[in-house]
């Protein structure tokens, strides 16, 4: 099965500030940041419960090359990205966002 990714638009708020700010710090890096994050949307399009669960039913996927986890919660043939999240950021602020 392949899954609809849809971001809430808080995380896609967050995946383009973080991708400015990296692009900011040295030339290319945002551009490798993006390209991280659809691979790991890529993976949850086909297989979304390989990732752990963080919390209830919000699962989280770890990014290789940097220290973010895609939060997300999958439900039949849908997967809601719900964060972006740096793994040193307050975890309240994605808990905030659930329903």
């Amino acid at each position: 099965m392949i899954y609809r990714i849809y971001l809430r638009p808080e995380a896609e708020a967050e995946i383009s500030e973080t991708a400015v700010w990296y692009a900011q710090r040295s030339t290319g890096l945002g551009t490798a940041f993006l390209d991280e994050v659809s691979k790991t949307l890529a993976v949850l399009e086909e297989n979304p419960d390989q990732y752990p669960v963080a919390e209830g039913e919000i699962r989280k996927a770890v990014l290789r090359r940097f220290p973010y986890v895609v939060l997300f919660r999958a439900r039949g043939d849908e997967v809601v990205v719900i964060s972006c999240f740096h793994t040193r950021r307050d975890p309240t602020q994605w808990r905030n966002r659930l329903p």
